[in-house]
């Protein structure tokens, strides 16, 4: 029972210096964002039929799946929804280590299991909450081929679950797809990760998460 999914980090992609933590914070795409909307619609469509989408219901992922939506059926999961990083969601990362240093304290922690003050979630809560997600979608979809449109945060615990002694092999870029099998539940694949040669002609950024060091 293998199929084929896509995933997509679908940050805003905002261009400046003070890019905040966006985790739960419902922002929206810039033209930036818009354009590599349509590039990645252009990149999934060249490959055989997607049988549904599914969406985390953060606007920014919606507006993102949204060129492509009219072509298959369209599911919304907040299960996939980014991290909630608690205190320190509209903070940039300078800011966040100046004014909220416990909160910025434990997003740096080692520790899975650490919590964010806030009613911010652990890297651990992160992870069962989507890789849970994904396997039930895998057992509802066996065969097909399906596009997720997720964010930064999930896309790691996907990468962790698929391979949990490796490091990720490069920054998870505004827009990249990355593509994995899942064959049962012990078998993810990662197929490909972080491809982002369908965003050369976007204005795409170098930087993760569409800012800077200081940004995420």
């Amino acid at each position: 029972m293998i199929f084929e999914v896509c995933f997509l980090e679908s940050s805003p992609g905002i261009d400046i210096t003070f890019l905040v933590l966006h985790g739960h914070l419902d922002v929206e795409l810039n033209d930036v964002g818009r354009q590599q909307a349509i590039a990645v619609a252009d990149r999934l469509a060249e490959k055989r039929e997607i049988s549904a989408v599914f969406i985390s219901d953060l606007k920014r992922a919606r507006d993102t799946a949204h060129v492509i939506e009219s072509r298959c059926n369209r599911i919304e999961d907040p299960e996939i929804r980014e991290r909630h990083l608690g205190d320190l969601q509209g903070f940039s990362m300078r800011e966040a280590a100046k004014l909220k240093v416990d909160a910025n304290k434990a997003s740096l922690s080692s520790r899975a299991d650490q919590e964010i003050p806030g009613g911010g979630e652990s890297f651990d809560q992160l992870f069962h909450r989507c890789t849970s997600s994904l396997q039930k979608i895998g057992r509802k979809h066996k065969g097909q081929r399906l596009a997720e449109f997720t964010h930064g945060g999930v896309s790691k615990a996907f990468h962790k679950r698929a391979a949990p002694t490796a490091e990720l092999p490069s920054k998870i870029q505004n827009a990249s797809i990355s593509i994995f099998e899942i064959a049962d539940e012990e078998g993810w694949t990662i197929k490909a990760w972080g491809e982002v040669g369908h965003l050369s002609n976007t204005g795409f950024l170098e930087t993760a998460f569409g800012g800077d060091g200081n940004s995420g």
